[in-house]
């Protein structure tokens, strides 16, 4: 007798829905109304699980974030902690691809939340996807800390700075580039990740 395969409850349906959209559109506007349809449930049952539109998204976002990434970088200890997270953030950086596909990427950012005041739905899911990225990279920090690779402190404000170098990057990516490109882009990463190595740059004295 063969095991019959258990089908995803309503809660599981509404989550599956809401990534799958998310996977194949990182703007996509997670509306109740949006999510529900895609799930194929009644905005009521939806409500029952989550009832607020943030409540859903930061599920959602939540979800992904315990989602490891294939051959995580961080855990290569036959690389040095700069080439694992090097490597690590080259890895992010490739999830907005180059040429037409970065300017897809930077079109779809710009329709969704440059172009018009973003409702606070759309405001939510941006903030929530940009926590998804930072916290990627506060693990991968926490991770060379605790092994005593990195010094320890200022996780969020590294992490921060990081992102803020990849979203250049990222900007660079859909504009029109010479043959250079790829190797500038390592040049900046490596710089970006030998400043964090280092250690947060020590305020002035009163004496100095």
């Amino acid at each position: 007798m063969s095991a019959r395969t258990e089908e995803p409850g309503t809660r599981d349906k509404i989550l599956i829905a809401a990534a799958t959209m998310l996977g194949e559109n990182p703007t996509a506007r997670l509306s109740v109304r949006a999510v529900a349809a895609r799930a194929q449930v009644s905005t009521g049952s939806l409500r029952h699980f989550f009832p607020t539109q943030r409540a859903l998204i930061d599920t959602v976002i939540a979800g992904l974030y315990e989602v490891d990434i294939p051959d995580d970088p961080i855990d290569d200890r036959t690389r040095t902690p700069s080439g694992r997270l090097l490597a690590g953030m080259q890895l992010l950086l490739a999830q907005v691809g180059a040429g037409d596909s970065a300017r897809q990427h930077w079109a779809a950012l710009y329709d969704a939340y440059i172009a018009s005041p973003p409702t606070d739905d759309e405001a939510a899911t941006y903030f929530a996807l940009e926590r998804l990225g930072r916290q990627r990279v506060e693990r991968w920090l926490a991770a060379l800390a605790e092994e005593g690779a990195i010094p320890a402190g200022d996780i969020a404000q590294r992490a921060r700075f990081l992102m803020t170098v990849l979203n250049g990057l990222m900007t660079e990516r859909a504009l029109p580039a010479d043959a250079l490109q790829v190797q500038t882009e390592t040049e900046t990463l490596r710089l970006a990740v030998h400043a964090v190595i280092s250690g947060p740059v020590q305020e002035p004295g009163p004496d100095t």
